[in-house]
């Protein structure tokens, strides 16, 4: 007599993904038919400073356009932390349980973040550098988000990928991160020489230390 063992077959479900690569880009398309000539600066932002020079006031922080991209850089930037943790083997890249306890802690990191800059550079009297300086930040950062959304759709879809392709992808952030760094500088090196020990001790408190224990926290606890 024959046994046959039955194996059960187990399926990812990626139609979350899906519905929000999707919505991404639905988002990206109303707010480029919204904002059709700031989204066009924006877009050549890699090849022109225009956008940093036309977009410089503090209240395009809170705009509709800021806050829609804002939305997309955070989709974005979990799904590649996500992607990134499931090719190193320390993860899978659809567990959405994971990819929403991700997003809830880079949108909390990035609000506590901004209301602790708010109260230092009010006690610091460097409110004005800071919020050019954040939007600076923004500005890079979520166009590093929309960069990295049609990488992060062929991660996903992709099983055989390089350990290697993370890698390169979190140098290049680090080196734009930088650059971000040296043009404020340069912009308001008068302001910042001004107030040279409040900059420094900024970079160390907020710019630097937060990230070094995400680090710590992170390598211990794959440990």
């Amino acid at each position: 007599m024959i046994e046959h063992l039955l194996h059960p077959r187990i399926t990812e479900n990626k139609d979350w993904a899906t519905l929000l690569f999707v919505m991404s880009f639905l988002i990206i398309a109303l707010t480029k038919s919204v904002f059709e000539n700031r989204f066009g600066d924006f877009i050549n932002l890699i090849f022109s400073d225009k956008y940093i020079k036309v977009y410089k006031d503090s209240s395009h922080l809170k705009s509709g356009f800021t806050i829609s991209l804002f939305f997309v850089q955070v989709v974005s930037l979990a799904f590649f932390i996500q992607i990134s943790l499931s090719i190193f083997g320390y993860a899978s890249k659809t567990d959405w349980l994971l990819y929403i306890q991700i997003i809830t802690f880079l949108i909390f990191f990035i609000l506590a973040k901004y209301l602790i800059e708010k109260i230092i550079a009010t006690s610091f009297n460097i409110e004005d550098f800071m919020e050019h300086f954040n939007l600076q930040k923004v500005t890079y950062r979520t166009y590093i988000g929309l960069f990295i959304l049609p990488i992060n759709i062929i991660l996903f879809y992709y099983d055989a990928v390089s350990k290697n392709i993370p890698l390169i992808i979190i140098g290049l952030i680090l080196a734009i991160n930088m650059l971000t760094y040296l043009i404020s500088i340069k912009n308001y090196q008068n302001v910042i020489f001004g107030k040279l020990f409040y900059f420094i001790l900024y970079l160390c408190a907020l710019e630097i230390a937060p990230y070094y224990f995400m680090y710590y926290w992170f390598t211990k606890g794959i440990a």
